[in-house]
């Protein structure tokens, strides 16, 4: 089957665990076969204040999507979910009942208006990697040239 993908997926609002599972399930429908689901972590929120914290996983999927209609349907099932929106006005984070990023797509390094891989911001999240190293630790980052784990631990040891 086509492309290898990774994505992120987290939860601050309402039964997180829930969601996320509900989540994950839709994209098995309509993504692809989901081929490893890492344990969900509770992480503080970045970026902004919050007093809910989050459900955090990370999910690889076998897909024949290309990456825009990965990410058209992942935003679709964040809609169906009940997500809103997850910045305000200012860019300022918000609070969210689900929230689906596409992490990388089978390595692919693109920067476009509505999408950017792999996810520019990925590698400085200890909340999407500390998952992804669970499921794909020897996976490498397209454009910085080193795997999972070496990223995590460099997040690490800057703290």
């Amino acid at each position: 089957m086509g492309k290898r993908v990774y994505l992120g997926l987290g939860s601050n609002l309402g039964n997180k665990e829930r969601i996320v599972r509900k989540a994950i399930d839709k994209i098995g429908e309509r993504v692809g076969a989901v081929v490893a689901m890492s344990s969900f972590y509770k992480t503080a929120p970045w970026g902004y204040q919050s007093v809910h914290t989050f459900c955090n996983a990370a999910i690889s999927v076998d897909t024949d999507l290309s990456p825009e209609e990965v990410l058209f349907t992942v935003q679709e099932i964040e809609r169906e979910l009940g997500s809103k929106k997850h910045r305000e006005r200012d860019g300022s984070y918000v609070d969210r009942l689900i929230d689906i990023d596409l992490l990388d797509y089978d390595g692919l390094v693109l920067d476009t208006h509505s999408l950017v891989l792999p996810h520019p911001y990925m590698h400085k999240r200890t909340f999407v990697m500390t998952p992804l190293v669970e499921i794909a630790p020897q996976w490498v980052h397209p454009v910085l040239g080193k795997t999972a784990t070496e990223l995590l631990e460099g997040l690490r040891n800057e703290k």
